[in-house]
């Protein structure tokens, strides 16, 4: 009894000392040897080869749950299996962004030494699936997800609404992507409405997603940039149209064919900063990952999701209904979904008892 009611002071000393930092001085320490030395003369009850075991298990539990370590890294899961299950799961018609996006986060991460910060431009019509992307992907690579240390997600008319303001929006987004890569080993930056972004906002980035020299610097500062447009979204869904006129499935569809076809597309656009930046330009953006027009049966897989989110019952009539409210276009063949499935969610108010 002895043994077992000092083994459990033992236990509580060095959990105190782990998560909380007390009970760390010198003098617990030198009680603590004691103890132990105690602790060895009962065979079975060795605490540095059996409770110390259990004690870490018992940390990186805790750490699950609290903030453990001062800079975000320690809540760094990348989980890529996880990501690509969500992706085939809870992303609808976008065989093309599924694949893309977990190959390139995949070898980006696996890269022992990458030349450059990883940059993927997301492209296709509102409602696609672009933002839900960067969510699983923040939540899959970050424990914390969207509210990790680690991740900055700025919307531009939100955070840089005002054009006269512009020389202080620049100094600022320099200032927050710069302490967020010097507190992370693993940063991700996801810009929204990115056609939308001033020409100096885009220089201010510039440099932080150019190559580098990173000899001798190992893992240190990875970043890993999400641009997020409706640009090129008419290019992707003339294609998508041509494909079903000719009597050709979606999944046919190239991504080749459809990455070229979109930077055509953004080398003509007249006036658009995010269009004509340095990141097109000087090849910084690594792919264009389009997203495909969403169908009929699409915005059924979406309704539901949207009620197994909130936990309602459902029946194959009722999908059929919140998909029948949504907008279809061309007017002749009314086969993609006007605003994809931005709105489903809300639809599935009229439902409620």
């Amino acid at each position: 009894l002895g043994a077992v009611g000092a083994l459990s002071k033992q236990y509580w000393q060095y959990l105190a000392c782990k998560v909380w930092q007390e009970g760390c001085d010198g003098e617990e320490t030198e009680e603590k040897e004691q103890h132990e030395r105690e602790l060895l003369s009962f065979p079975g009850w060795s605490f540095p080869l059996v409770g110390q075991d259990y004690l870490e298990i018992l940390s990186t539990w805790y750490c699950s749950f609290g903030k453990c370590c001062e800079s975000g890294d320690c809540r760094i899961v990348n989980n890529i299996t996880g990501l690509e299950a969500d992706l085939s799961g809870q992303l609808h018609g976008q065989h093309l962004a599924k694949a893309v996006v977990v190959q390139a986060l995949q070898g980006f991460l696996q890269s022992p030494r990458p030349p450059k910060a990883l940059v993927l431009s997301f492209h296709g019509w509102s409602g696609t699936g672009k933002n839900l992307v960067a969510r699983m992907a923040a939540a899959r690579l970050y424990r914390d997800g969207l509210r990790s240390e680690c991740v900055r997600l700025f919307i531009s008319l939100l955070h840089f609404p005002h054009p006269q303001y512009v020389d202080s929006y620049k100094a600022q987004l320099q200032r927050q992507i710069s302490e967020t890569m010097q507190r992370c080993g693993q940063s991700l930056f996801i810009f929204d409405e990115a056609e939308k972004l001033h020409a100096s906002l885009l220089d201010a980035i510039k440099p932080f997603m150019a190559h580098h020299d990173n000899k001798g610097q190992g893992d240190h500062q990875r970043a890993i940039f999400f641009f997020l447009s409706n640009l090129g979204g008419n290019t992707i869904n003339e294609v998508a149209l041509e494909f079903w006129r000719a009597g050709r499935a979606r999944e046919e569809i190239s991504m080749e064919l459809l990455e070229q076809r979109l930077r055509l597309e953004l080398q003509e656009a007249a006036e658009n900063g995010y269009a004509h930046s340095h990141l097109l330009r000087e090849q910084l953006i690594d792919v264009l990952v389009p997203f495909l027009p969403l169908q009929y049966h699409h915005v059924k897989l979406c309704a539901r999701d949207a009620f197994l989110a909130r936990g309602l019952p459902y029946t194959e009539a009722m999908l059929d209904e919140v998909a029948q409210m949504m907008v279809f276009v061309p007017k002749e063949e009314k086969l993609f979904s006007a605003q994809g499935c931005k709105s489903v969610p809300q639809r599935i108010n009229y439902f409620l008892p």
